[in-house]
Order: C-alpha cells, then structure tokens, then sequence
C-alpha cells in the first residue's frame, strides 16, 4: 500500500498526502529555482525528515533507558550544491532540554543520532555535521 500520494497544483507547488492520516503537506519550489519560496520546498523537507527523524529515535533510546528529552529542538541548515543540483550537507545543532543527563545518557543521546532510518538512507557523501548542546 502506499505511503503519500502527491498531487502537481501548478506553479511549482504539490499537494502531499499522508494517506493513514489524510494530513497535507504543501510544497514549493525554493526561490533559488524559479520558485515562490511561500511552503516547504522538497530539500526542506528532507532536512526536516533528518531533524524529526533523529529526534524521534533520541526519544526511543531516552524512554527505553528510562529518562526524557522532551523539549528537545533541533535547528538544521540545508546547504546546496550545483552540477548536479543536490544537498550537500546537513548541519543539526541539537538542543537537549537541561544539563543535568548523566555521562551514559549524554552518549546514549548523541550515538542514536546516527542510528536514525534516515541518517542511514541519505548518500553517504552527503556530509552530515551534528553537534549538541545541553541547557543549563
């Protein structure tokens, strides 16, 4: 079954549906490449999946361990190459909610950052740089 249907609206925009929970997405071309920049452009999204993703997968390993990161944040910068037209980094900086996790759960946190489905699934020439802070 599939996953998303995405639907061309015109004008360099689509519609994207999530189809087990009907919520949309709209896209649109970054202003760099004849777009409107007004939603999400493609690339934005996959530097979104990362963000959600690796967050996603901190949660896990904190409830499996019995601890939270909620309140969490993640910044992520896009960067883009050309010849062919791609991303060519991901830059997360991580936000962790206090500084008061022990030793063995600032690692647990900062290995399953690499553990994420789509850390694993981006090429690996695409550099990926993640760093981490700790809120006093």
């Amino acid at each position: 079954m599939a996953t998303v249907t995405n639907k061309y609206l015109g004008g360099l925009r689509t519609e994207c549906v999530h189809l087990q929970s009907g919520n949309k997405i709209i896209t649109d071309a970054p202003v760099d490449n004849h777009g409107r920049g007004e939603a999400f452009s493609p690339t934005d999204l996959v530097a979104t999946a990362f963000g959600s993703c690796v967050l996603t997968i901190m949660g896990i390993a904190a409830e499996t361990h019995g601890f939270s990161i909620d309140g969490a944040e993640v910044q992520t910068t896009k960067v883009m190459g050309t010849d062919p037209r791609r991303i060519v980094e991901l830059i997360s900086e991580f936000t962790l909610p206090h500084d008061n996790y022990t030793p063995k759960q600032k690692k647990i946190i900062e290995l399953t950052a690499k553990e994420c489905p789509v850390f694993n699934s981006l090429h690996p020439d695409m550099k990926k740089t993640i760093t981490f802070k700790y809120r006093s």
